[in-house]
């Protein structure tokens, strides 16, 4: 059954914003240990009074909100959520439909900086021919999407954007790109649609067996995920079992929010302990402006619980992906990548690339390489 697409555009009321800018005006600064220097224990306290300072005092949201709007999104009821996405037709004589998916702490901006590459290559010395129709969905209660009434993780929106491809936008056929929980929702999608003819990752984490059925490499690199994950990945432990806690403190603060979410820009990326030297801080607050604006800090914290809850059902059993699967390994993503034959169990691997450069916001931080990749990634499912 087709579902109706209609126009948005980001409108935030004014009352909004002079809610968040009494919040960050009024906002008490901590100490730090004497010892801490390079982010060591976490967010930075000097770094942060000098971000919310330029946030105050620089920052122009309506400049942001207008570039927000730039390119055509649209939202559409699939399941009872509105769900917002951008929908930019590609310019060239057959281009391939392609769905884009972020990930937390990101949201759909991230792919501000490949949106034109992958769909007018020709604008940047590229063949039209290779041009893709951009879809870029807010994952459910992130940014202007919907947020549900209780959580619900990646297998469950792969189910919204096969809809939102087949039955709103009325693709037969179609790729599809993620990182983080891009990556999981990607993968699922290509498991679960056969319209979608392939599909292309910067992170892919397969999941563990038992150990006896491991071989020595995989123990090595698993050992090591697991190592890195103990060090870094408490944050999702908490937003996992008991988000609304952590939610309810950073919905009440948008510099912890802030606090929060530039520590893993910071330590995801390959930033070399300058943020800055990889995101500036206009595009940086604008990414936590979305969420702030659209009261959606809490719900897309809620991501993980739904995750957890899929592991717990049992629905994240058995994933494989027939569908041809390109990989591509960016030096500064946080999460060690596993060797290829342990990858190739889930899923099938047709093409595997070490980029020279890049983290876990890839699109964001390398977007000319990360378009350049995906485009030739799908260069054979023309």
């Amino acid at each position: 059954m087709a579902i109706a697409v209609r126009p948005f555009r980001l409108e935030t009321p004014q009352v909004k914003l002079e809610h968040i800018r009494a919040k960050l005006a009024t906002a008490d600064f901590t100490y730090a240990p004497t010892d801490d220097h390079a982010w060591r224990y976490g967010a930075d306290v000097g770094y942060l009074k000098e971000f919310v300072g330029y946030w105050l005092g620089q920052f122009d949201w309506r400049t942001a909100e207008a570039e927000l709007n730039r390119f055509p999104q649209f939202k559409a009821t699939i399941d009872g959520l509105d769900v917002h996405f951008y929908h930019v037709p590609g310019k060239g004589p057959a281009p391939l439909p392609l769905i884009i998916t972020h990930g937390w702490p990101g949201s759909t901006y991230e792919f501000f900086g490949v949106i034109e590459r992958l769909t007018d290559p020709a604008r940047f010395g590229g063949d039209a021919r290779d041009a893709f129709d951009v879809t870029v969905p807010s994952l459910p209660g992130y940014g202007p999407s919907q947020r549900p009434q209780t959580p619900i993780g990646p297998r469950a929106t792969a189910s919204l954007w096969r809809k939102l491809m087949v039955d709103a936008l009325g693709y037969k056929r179609f790729v599809a790109q993620g990182g983080d929980w891009g990556s999981s929702v990607t993968s699922w999608l290509a498991a679960t649609a056969p319209e979608v003819a392939g599909i292309h990752l910067n992170l892919c984490i397969p999941p563990a067996i038992v150990p006896e059925q491991m071989s020595q490499e995989e123990r090595e690199w698993r050992a090591t995920f697991e190592a890195v994950q103990r060090q870094a990945s408490a944050y999702m432990m908490l937003h996992m079992s008991k988000p609304q806690t952590i939610a309810i403190a950073l919905s009440d603060t948008p510099m912890g929010y802030a606090a929060w979410v530039l520590e893993k820009f910071h330590g995801w990326s390959d930033t070399r302990g300058d943020i800055e030297s990889r995101f500036s801080k206009d595009q940086l607050i604008t990414n936590l402006m979305i969420h702030l604006v659209n009261d959606a800090v809490t719900s897309m914290i809620w991501s993980y619980a739904g995750a957890a809850v899929e592991v717990q059902r049992g629905d994240h059993a058995g994933l494989r992906v027939e569908a041809p699967t390109a990989v591509a390994l960016y030096p500064a993503e946080f999460l060690p990548a596993p060797p290829r034959n342990v990858a190739e169990r889930v899923w099938n691997i047709t093409r595997w690339v070490e980029m020279p450069a890049g983290g876990h916001f890839a699109a964001m931080e390398e977007p000319a390489a990360f378009a350049a990749d995906v485009a030739e990634a799908f260069l054979t499912l023309r």
